[in-house]
């Protein structure tokens, strides 16, 4: 079977070609054996990879001649520091311009599942759909162990090459533990959500404690689908269906989300256009807020920690929705700020906190009063 693989790639792989490999909990694992031999063999193939919840051992990233990471997480993350991957922080609202010039894949490498409309996209859209329309071909692993949660129309034009077959399931990502302070921080959010709002919410502990403290129905319209969701949905707070672009999580969330179109592209769900028509709260951690209020959230000076990802298109669409607030975890800022008590000891905080100099020398930061 491995030499029928490579053969395959042999057939649309060139040197220099740019191969764009689907990431997400289904990513074609299966494949990347054969991708990675033809590409050391080939020669000077450029590989553009997303947010991988978990590395393939067997994807060699050193047969490519260019590697570059648009959401370098925890298992990119060595990658990016060693110099072997290129981070490229663009946006997610940004892929659409970047995959149809600089990024123009030559192949595309994917997941596809079978369902009553074709093949189709399994526990991730994202940017996937998007660049297999603008690929010369579409290389897929048909893996029915995916979820069906994909809108129906995605890959709708596409023609894909099943090259390979699994019944792989999906990555299992595990929440974090319980966590007192982000417990008390998403309780404090919680409060501000109106009835019938949409809520945005980062994977993580705090958007977690904020989904588990909501007590009003409300609608999600978020990038990354948790386990949390169903928690939500288990409790009669989930208005309709939701909307996302990513599942991540445990078999409780895959076996939910099946048969369920809650999943569209980056184009669709982080559109501020669209954004700025729903009533939207946004809640999502920062690592850095510096004095102007700007927002760092993808590393620091010590290490790469994630990519930008979605939380621009998002806040963009939050500002301009009439209703919206965002929470940032220190930092609040317009349409509405909020309260949420408390000191930190970092001077680099956002325009939403008053900070005074301690007798030490060092600052004191507050959050700032409910507007």
């Amino acid at each position: 079977m491995t030499d029928e693989l490579e053969q395959a790639f042999r057939r649309w792989m060139r040197t220099g070609a740019t191969v764009a490999l689907a990431d997400g909990v289904g990513m074609p694992i299966g494949l990347c054996s054969a991708l990675s031999t033809v590409a050391r063999e080939v020669g000077g193939v450029k590989l553009i990879v997303g947010w991988c919840p978990e590395l393939p051992a067997t994807l060699e990233l050193d047969a490519f001649a260019d590697v570059r990471a648009f959401m370098p997480g925890r298992t990119l993350r060595e990658g990016v520091t060693s110099g072997l991957i290129r981070y490229v922080p663009a946006y997610l609202s940004q892929l659409p311009a970047l995959f149809s010039a600089e990024w123009r894949p030559d192949v595309m490498v994917l997941s596809v599942r079978e369902t009553a409309h074709g093949l189709c996209l399994g526990s991730e859209v994202s940017w996937i759909n998007m660049a297999a329309q603008l690929s010369a071909v579409c290389i897929g692993e048909l893996n029915n162990g995916l979820p069906e949660a994909a809108q129906p129309h995605v890959l709708r034009s596409v023609e894909v090459n099943v090259i390979g077959e699994s019944t792989r399931a999906p990555t299992v990502v595990r929440e974090r533990g319980f966590d007192p302070v982000f417990a008390a921080i998403g309780s404090r959010v919680a409060q501000y959500v109106n009835p019938g709002a949409a809520i945005q919410f980062g994977p993580g502990p705090l958007g977690e404690s904020f989904l588990a403290a909501l007590e009003v129905p409300v609608k999600v319209d978020t990038g990354i689908a948790t386990d949390s969701l169903v928690d939500l949905d288990a409790k009669g707070l989930l208005i309709g269906e939701p909307v996302a672009t990513y599942l991540s999580g445990t078999e409780k969330l895959y076996r939910w989300a099946d048969g369920r179109a809650i999943l569209d592209g980056v184009e669709t769900t982080h559109s501020a256009g669209r954004l700025e028509k729903v009533d939207l709260v946004a809640v999502n951690g920062a690592r850095q807020i510096d004095l102007m209020g700007q927002v760092g959230v993808d590393g620091n000076n010590a290490a790469q920690a994630a990519g930008i990802g979605g939380v621009r298109g998002l806040c963009l669409g939050r500002r301009a929705s009439s209703q919206g607030l965002e929470h940032r975890g220190a930092a609040i800022k317009p349409t509405r700020r909020i309260n949420l008590g408390g000191t930190l000891d970092d001077p680099s905080v956002g325009s939403a906190l008053n900070y005074r100099r301690r007798g030490d020398g060092t600052r004191e930061c507050r959050l700032a009063r409910s507007l």
